[in-house]
């Protein structure tokens, strides 16, 4: 399981600016994975938004890089730092993951139709089987491109429709249980 940018930092006010985020109960949901995933002792690589710039709420030395404690890793469980949206940008993860003869991730974080989106799509074109774990990820009310503000359920099903099929399998949690045989 791939976890993205869990942290402090989108809970602060400004991602909220456009309006409330879909799926409140997300940090439940990876919870819930991660118990699963745990009990099972399967691998968890929990991935980090560190940025560059000193005025973000993901600013590297900032309160907003710590993990929120729904996804809080466990001490040998892998943390990988990135400054891009794709977690594979920059980062060791891909070899990670093929050392460890990986080939199927789950995936879950924030924010969908940012780094989730771009994450997923790098790991399909790497020849990874994808299962995005939707009801464990969330996003905000954003204004398209003319100018229409689109509600966070709308700026999330855009986003998982541009992705299931193609680049991975949208999955809620009935299935994703179902398909991994938990």
């Amino acid at each position: 399981m791939v976890l993205i940018d869990l942290q402090r930092a989108i809970d602060y006010p400004v991602w909220r600016a456009a309006g409330p985020r879909n799926h409140p109960e997300a940090e439940a949901r990876v919870a819930d994975l991660l118990r699963l995933w745990r009990g099972r002792d399967w691998p968890v690589f929990h991935v980090r938004h560190l940025s560059t710039n000193p005025n973000s709420t993901y600013a590297s030395d900032g309160p907003g890089a710590a993990f929120k404690p729904e996804a809080q890793p466990l001490p040998g469980e892998p943390v990988i730092g990135k400054s891009a949206h794709s977690a594979f940008v920059g980062t060791d993860l891909e070899s990670r993951l093929r050392v460890a003869g990986i080939d199927t991730l789950v995936i879950a974080g924030v924010i969908t139709n940012n780094s989730v989106e771009a994450t997923v799509r790098h790991a399909g074109d790497l020849g990874f089987q994808v299962l995005l774990a939707h009801e464990a990820c969330f996003t905000f009310a954003r204004r398209d491109w003319s100018g229409v503000l689109r509600s966070a359920e709308e700026v999330h099903a855009m986003s998982l429709a541009n992705l299931d099929g193609e680049y991975c399998d949208v999955v809620d949690s009935a299935a994703l249980t179902e398909r991994l045989g938990l």
